[in-house]
């Protein structure tokens, strides 16, 4: 039950946290509390972070889908 609440808050949410971790070589929880904590913190500045995060994967994903040999530039 709680993994598929998870799965589903993954999927719509931009994926950010999980990603960076993969990336980073951390756990997506520990992230995931680092912008909880830092948002409680510097009243919602890191969210600007994620969203702006968010944004940037997004148009990776979508070069990089588009792209499919290294002649493609």
């Amino acid at each position: 039950m709680i993994e598929e609440l998870r799965s589903t808050f993954e999927k719509n949410g931009f994926e950010v946290c999980s990603r960076l971790g993969e990336r980073m070589g951390l756990k997506a929880s520990r992230i995931r509390l680092f912008f909880i904590y830092a948002s409680f913190m510097t009243l919602g500045s890191p969210l600007i972070i994620y969203f702006i995060l968010a944004f940037v994967m997004h148009i990776k994903d979508y070069i990089h889908s588009r792209r499919t040999s290294v002649f493609d530039l």
